[in-house]
């Protein structure tokens, strides 16, 4: 029961939200419905009455001149004639369904078609006629009943036989349904369902034309005046509506342009104020803060926001000092407390963190107002990390050019002096050793220029040829420079070259300076009854397109049994200026040289390796495109762009050669 309740209760309330409108179509629709249901029940039912009675009319008829054609033939027992007249009849008509003949007790003698087992089925009979409960007489001769079927409604018409007064049996016709009143009666059902489901169609889409054109903009009238009640003063409602809607809806946005109009006049300086100081505290690239008298943040532009760590806190509204750093905490609270207090007026700091790896300077300036009273306090931070590294790198790269200028510059003075002032009086190996002193102080030298003004040269963005390189012929030429050196510190130098070794695309130049680089630092760091390998031999690596594709690349090693590079050590070693001997201070060097490897080779489009190991050795390698992959060159980039300029060269093998030019 209160289940029913509620589904009443819940069909009410759904029934009041309806308008009048939709509650007036909903009823006449229900009506028109009800209506047409009654006509199609009528009509349907008065076509099958007809068509029974006309059925009907027709069996009896059919039956009563069958009867009394066979009566005689009955009671003279002749079945054969009566058989061929009862077929006869059958095949006359296609109405006839069946014609069985039985004796006064019900039992069937003959039927057509008496062994089909449709006949069967639809009379259920089992060679029985089950007789009338009021026998059949000479006066009312015929009974009538009707049995559904699945081609329809089949008429059943039962006929007494009788001849000069003899009960001869029961003569039963099956007439099947009139097939036009069928199909009349369907064509009805079919018209009346169109005509329901089309009034229904239109139902709906009354009630989404009612939706479209008053139900929406009322309701977007309503959340407009609802949204300038918030304050909102920019809504406008877009709709195409004529008439009194279009009219109203025009109305309501003309208000809505002139109140927004009435705002903006009020308020128009300060919002623009206000957004051109965020624009330019939110652009510039160094961090400010505002702070209040109470020393909570009440703005922090991205900047600050990156600089100091908090993008996954929240900082506005919170104590500044509970979310600095604590190495700037310890700097900065004292003075932020002093400047609010109003002791002093600003401050500057440069703070580095507890690793090291990061320096920030603060710069902080109380906020007065008109009458002299601090309102807040503004900050200004900077990350000058990148600034203090090259400053550092700069006062390295000072010292050390400067340490490895002033010896070779002292001891050419020196020798030179000597044999200025005393020239007569030294003996000429004496001299002469003289001016070989000054002689190797002077490639020093040159040396320590060189490597600087090729730095300068390979981060110039100077354009360099690339062609086929023989690489063979620029290990040769690396060994023939330092054999000798190799030969005087007592040291093997070898070269294994694979014999199907590639050309490889590079410059010729430029890699002979990586190979010498490689092999100078081997034998520097390598003692006496050492050996230092240059390798060169065919390798592939799979594309970056397409991982299941081999590119050829030509992989060059420089190993050595020296000292070893600790892991400390291998991080820093490609740094400019960096030298591993300025710990121990006792080997000549600029630190240039590995830098100067790495930038050829990634000129190059690869990698400079290391693998090392405390008094082991050390092992330096890098691969290179082979010449006939040299359109796979785009496909390997992986730090810098490329530019390919035509060039005039030709290759020995008659392939143009190209420029490239690093952005």
């Amino acid at each position: 029961m209160e289940f029913v309740l509620q589904a009443i209760a819940t069909i009410r309330r759904w029934w009041s939200e309806f308008t009048l409108q939709t509650k007036l179509m909903a009823l006449v629709t229900l009506m028109v419905s009800l209506l047409m249901s009654g006509v199609t029940f009528w009509a349907v039912n008065d076509i099958q009455t007809d068509a029974r009675l006309s059925d009907t009319r027709f069996g009896r008829d059919l039956g009563l001149l069958l009867a009394a054609n066979v009566s005689p033939l009955v009671a003279q027992g002749d079945r054969t004639e009566v058989a061929r007249l009862s077929k006869k009849f059958f095949d006359s008509s296609s109405s006839i369904r069946y014609i069985l003949y039985a004796d006064p007790t019900g039992e069937i003698y003959y039927g057509i078609p008496f062994s089909v087992s449709e006949v069967q089925n639809s009379l259920s009979l089992r060679r029985r006629i089950q007789l009338p409960e009021n026998p059949l007489s000479s006066a009312d001769p015929t009974w009538v009943k009707q049995h559904n079927t699945p081609q329809g409604e089949v008429t059943d018409v039962f006929v007494h036989l009788d001849h000069e007064g003899e009960d001869l049996g029961i003569l039963a016709i099956g007439i099947n349904p009139n097939p036009t009143a069928v199909a009349s009666s369907s064509l009805t059902l079919d018209v009346t369902t169109a005509v329901f489901v089309s009034i229904w169609m239109m139902v709906i889409l009354g009630a989404a034309s009612n939706v479209v054109t008053i139900t929406r903009p009322i309701k977007e009238l309503v959340a407009g005046v609802q949204s300038i009640a918030g304050g909102n003063f920019k809504q406008q409602i877009d709709l195409p509506f004529g008439g009194e809607l279009g009219e109203l809806i025009r109305s309501f946005n003309k208000m809505a342009k002139r109140l927004e109009s009435y705002e903006e006049q009020n308020i128009e300086e300060l919002t623009a104020e206000k957004a051109k100081l965020e624009t330019l505290v939110s652009a510039i690239a160094d961090g400010a803060i505002l702070l209040d008298s109470e020393l909570k943040v009440i703005l922090a532009n991205p900047a600050a926001i990156k600089i100091l760590g908090w993008e996954d806190r929240q900082a506005i509204g919170i104590d500044i000092t509970e979310i600095l750093p604590q190495s700037v905490n310890r700097e900065i609270s004292m003075p932020l407390t002093e400047i609010v207090k109003g002791e002093r007026e600003g401050a500057e700091f440069r703070i580095t963190s507890e690793s090291g790896e990061t320096s920030l300077r603060f710069l902080i300036m109380s906020v007065i107002s008109a009458s002299n009273a601090i309102k807040g306090i503004a900050m200004t931070v900077q990350d000058i990390t990148r600034e203090v590294e090259l400053n550092a790198a700069q006062s390295r790269f000072i010292s050390n050019v400067s340490h490895e200028l002033r010896t070779p510059l002292f001891n050419i003075k020196s020798f030179i002096e000597t044999l200025y002032e005393y020239g007569d009086e030294l003996t000429e190996d004496q001299k002469h050793e003289f001016l070989d002193t000054a002689n190797r102080e002077t490639d020093r030298l040159t040396r320590l220029v060189n490597d600087v003004l090729d730095l300068s040269r390979l981060e110039s963005g100077r354009q360099f040829r690339f062609d086929a390189t023989d690489l063979p012929q620029t290990i040769e030429q690396t060994l023939r420079t330092y054999q000798l050196n190799a030969r005087d510190k007592g040291i093997e130098l070898h070269k294994e070259i694979a014999a199907d070794i590639m050309p490889a695309w590079g410059n010729y130049d430029l890699l002979l300076q990586v190979l010498g680089n490689l092999v100078g630092n081997a034998l520097k760091f390598s003692n006496s009854g050492g050996k230092v390998v240059i390798k060169a031999y065919n390798c592939q690596e799979p594309s970056p397109n397409d991982p299941h594709h081999l590119i050829n690349r030509v992989r060059v090693e420089v190993s050595d049994t020296g000292t070893g590079i600790s892991p400390e050590d291998q991080k820093r070693i490609f740094d400019r200026f960096y030298r591993i001997e300025n710990k121990v201070h006792t080997l000549e060097g600029t630190g240039l040289g590995l830098s100067i490897v790495r930038n050829i080779v990634e000129k190059h489009h690869s990698c400079i390796h290391v693998k090392s190991e405390l008094g082991v050795g050390t092992t330096f390698w890098f691969d290179l495109s082979v010449f006939q992959d040299k359109c796979d060159l785009p496909q390997v980039l992986n730090a810098e762009s490329l530019t390919f300029e035509s060039a005039d060269v030709r290759t020995p093998e008659g392939a143009s050669a190209i420029s490239l030019e690093l952005a």
